[in-house]
């Protein structure tokens, strides 16, 4: 008989999960059972300091008590109609989310991945019926080191190979360039051009902050050859970075947002597409829907996040705690730290691979009460939930200091 969850210990929990589920992650050995604000308690009663929110998905930390009342109120009342019927709290979502991005229209969907495959499928339809381009001929240039999702068509134009290897074959119609790069992306660039798609910042790759410029560059590239820009603010949007979204950085308006992860206030899966009326104006009914998307639980809490988005409040934590994080790792440059990017509440550190990989940092790290999650080699990603505090950031500092100096 299967002891109840209560019973069991961490080290009982990860056994059991070994037979019965796919082995496609491989997390840290910590077991969480509750968790309030920048904290998280494993099944014996061990706190750790969360510096990773869920990739950027907890923005606004474990059970928001802004959002935590508002989906308990929406549970009271309705969850679920499918897209068949409307429903009261989807329009004030959309409209909210439109104002505080600066656009018109939003196809809402689920997850992260979903938003990027509803966008491609906008910017080609887009291309043949605005632009011109010949039936199934439309192309989208994107940036080598990417992250945009797992399904079959995003891994397509990915050049990570562990996330690539065995799925094909591969959707054709992409344009792969150096990322930062904007010589390159002019010479991808053609009539058959639908969009350029990139990260503001690219988080999977180790937090990759492009050149000054760069942004506005790829939008004027972009509006001179006649072809959209669609920023994917996945990981970066929603306060992350000190500004609402990471192209704000360079005051730089994209033809279409994809957003999603924070959008759900880490309560529910929650993404959008969001762009002008000529661009989503293209979708007709019947080509393209979600049986979950923009169901009124959702809107609910995506209403709620924007609300806090509102205030400004996120942003300028984001921008005043960066500068604490930013000093506190170069601080740590030659203490087994190499290098590190940080822009607001989020960074990528380079660790001396003489000391570990990112991922024996990440179990050290886990052992001392701090969690985090490495990326490619030695490299760390730490992206903290925006209501931390200063202290607490200075003190999961101290702790990555700690660790690389036992590991030295």
């Amino acid at each position: 008989m299967t002891a109840p969850a209560s019973a069991r210990t961490s080290a009982d929990l990860i056994r059991a999960e070994e037979p019965v589920l796919a082995h496609n992650y491989h997390p840290l050995p910590v077991v969480v059972a509750r968790a309030e604000g920048t904290w998280v308690e494993d099944v014996e009663g061990r706190r750790y300091l969360d510096m990773l929110a869920g990739y950027s998905a907890l923005n606004f930390g474990h059970r928001h008590p802004a959002l935590i009342e508002a989906a308990h109120r929406q549970l009271d009342q309705l969850t679920l109609t499918s897209r068949a019927f409307h429903n009261d709290k989807l329009a004030e979502f959309a409209e909210r989310l439109a104002e505080l991005t600066g656009l018109d229209m939003v196809l809402p969907m689920n997850t992260g991945a979903e938003a990027v495959e509803s966008g491609i499928k906008v910017a080609r339809k887009w291309a043949y019926d605005v632009k011109g381009v010949p039936a199934d001929q439309a192309t989208i240039v994107v940036a080598a080191e990417n992250f945009h999702g797992r399904t079959t068509t995003i891994v397509s134009f990915s050049t990570d190979e562990t996330a690539r290897a065995g799925f094909g074959p591969f959707t054709p119609g992409f344009r792969i360039v150096p990322y930062n790069d904007l010589a390159a992306l002019e010479a991808a660039v053609d009539e058959t051009t639908a969009a350029v798609l990139i990260e503001p910042i690219q988080g999977e790759a180790g937090v990759i902050i492009p050149d000054a410029g760069y942004l506005a560059g790829v939008r004027e590239l972009t509006r001179r050859k006649g072809c959209l820009f669609i920023a994917d603010e996945i990981q970066s949007g929603l306060g992350r970075t000190g500004r609402t979204l990471a192209v704000e950085h360079e005051g730089v308006v994209p033809d279409v947002l994809l957003l999603g992860k924070a959008l759900g206030g880490g309560i529910v899966p929650v993404s959008a597409v969001v762009a002008n009326h000529e661009v989503l104006g293209v979708l007709r009914p019947g080509e393209h829907g979600s049986t979950f998307g923009g169901n009124p639980l959702a809107a609910a809490v995506g209403t709620a996040v924007v609300e806090l988005l509102e205030t400004g409040e996120f942003q300028r934590r984001a921008t005043e705690l960066g500068v604490v994080l930013r000093d506190g790792l170069t601080e740590l440059v030659g203490k087994g730290v190499v290098g590190f990017r940080s822009r607001g509440l989020w960074a990528g550190v380079d660790v001396d691979p003489a000391i570990g990989t990112g991922r024996e940092i990440s179990e050290r790290l886990m052992r001392e009460g701090v969690l985090a999650k490495d990326t490619h080699g030695s490299t760390i990603r730490l992206a903290p939930p925006l209501t931390i505090t200063a202290d607490e950031l200075r003190s999961a500092l101290g702790t990555l200091e700690k660790v690389l100096t036992l590991g030295a």
